[in-house]
């Protein structure tokens, strides 16, 4: 596959990239744009809200995206690398503050550090969460700084390689009852796949790349 070049700039194109995104104005509705591949193991009614950040980072090289390796003992997606985020909570308000406070609870990245510019489209993961992406501007000099009972690491990785074709593979194995695809990045040491792969895709998409 031939590298991507992208229409918009994330980073220096701020205003373009709010129009490529759904609006903050109002929490985008369906239970997932990827909801065939799973709707024969969850129940689309039952979902339980979820919100990520994606948080984009200006760098000399280009744009960064902030991930994180999840620690082994967890229950669900143990030692997988993904946004910050996590299930919607009865104090949270919104999804979008849903995703400030998990960013904060995991990687001590305070609200007021982040510029939120739009939502992803929602994401069904195959263990029923409704998974709404926040996609936010953090400053430059932002730090963060991982809880040890959710985090095992957090780290860095250029945007523009995750959106070309030669980084991304489409893979698939059986699981629960028949054969299902998924997405993979491998950047470096780092393996990007499944639910967090498939956001990267969706922003890919809607930044203007041919995936």
């Amino acid at each position: 596959m031939r590298p991507l070049s992208l229409p918009i700039n994330p980073l220096t194109e701020p205003e373009r990239l709010r129009q490529s995104l759904l609006p903050l104005s109002g929490e985008p509705p369906g239970p997932g744009w990827n909801l065939d591949e799973v709707a024969d193991v969850i129940d689309p009614h039952r979902m339980v809200n979820a919100a990520v950040l994606v948080g984009l980072i200006a760098r000399p090289t280009g744009a960064h995206v902030l991930l994180t390796r999840r620690t082994d003992s967890l229950q669900h997606h143990a030692g997988q690398v993904s946004f910050p985020g996590g299930r919607v909570d009865p104090q949270d308000r919104s999804a979008l503050d849903a995703a400030l406070r998990e960013a904060w609870e995991e990687v001590a990245i305070a609200p007021a550090q982040v510029e939120p510019l739009g939502f992803l489209d929602p994401y069904a993961t195959i263990t029923g969460f409704r998974v709404l992406p926040l996609v936010a501007r953090l400053p430059e000099d932002y730090r963060a700084i991982p809880n040890p009972d959710e985090v095992a690491d957090a780290f860095e990785v250029p945007l523009a390689p995750l959106l070309a074709g030669d980084r991304l593979v489409t893979l698939s194995g059986p699981y629960r009852g028949r054969v299902r695809s998924y997405w993979e990045y491998q950047v470096g040491p780092h393996r990007i796949w499944g639910a967090t792969a498939a956001m990267l895709v969706n922003l890919g998409r809607r930044l203007g790349a041919a995936i």
